[in-house]
């Protein structure tokens, strides 16, 4: 497998992905989340729900995701999709946090150089291959978006 950032993918990929399904980083209910939205991928039976926390939104700045966490269960690259996410979107504001989703799937539906831009996520590159595993990769962050536009409904990868 290809070299990344000096290291082999393919053993940093399953590092990272067994470290997070086994030890989910803010793997939690939030307590009186700003949004929230639910998620479901029928073809992996994974389901999940992502709870925010914002600051309160000022004229003079964008707003920040304060704290998010989520719920759910699913297959090891759903389950660390989520938590890598939420480790790296706390303390962002939410023109950032759009922008590392955009960054990050871009790399894992299209072929091309990794961004450096998104940290650990990049492990995630190997997932473009298969296609299926892609809706697994994504299903957090689809639900992200759908809980910042409020829209309410159970996000699904169909």
């Amino acid at each position: 497998m290809e070299s990344f950032y000096g290291g082999d993918v393919r053993e940093l990929y399953q590092e990272l992905i067994l470290d997070h399904n086994q030890s989910p980083r803010n793997f939690r209910k939030l307590n009186n989340p700003t949004c929230s939205a639910e998620g479901y991928n029928p073809l992996c039976g994974d389901t999940i729900t992502v709870y925010l926390h914002l600051s309160e939104e000022s004229s003079d700045k964008d707003v920040v995701i304060e704290d998010i966490s989520f719920q759910g269960s699913g297959c090891a690259i759903s389950k660390a999709s989520a938590s890598i996410m939420t480790a790296e979107l706390k303390g962002k504001t939410i023109t950032e946090a759009e922008a590392i989703f955009e960054s990050f799937r871009a790399t894992v539906t299209t072929a091309g150089d990794v961004p450096k831009d998104i940290g650990k996520l990049a492990v995630f590159a190997g997932v473009r291959k298969y296609p299926v595993r892609v809706k697994c990769a994504t299903l957090a962050w689809h639900t992200l978006a759908s809980s910042l536009k409020g829209a309410g409904k159970t996000v699904t990868t169909e």
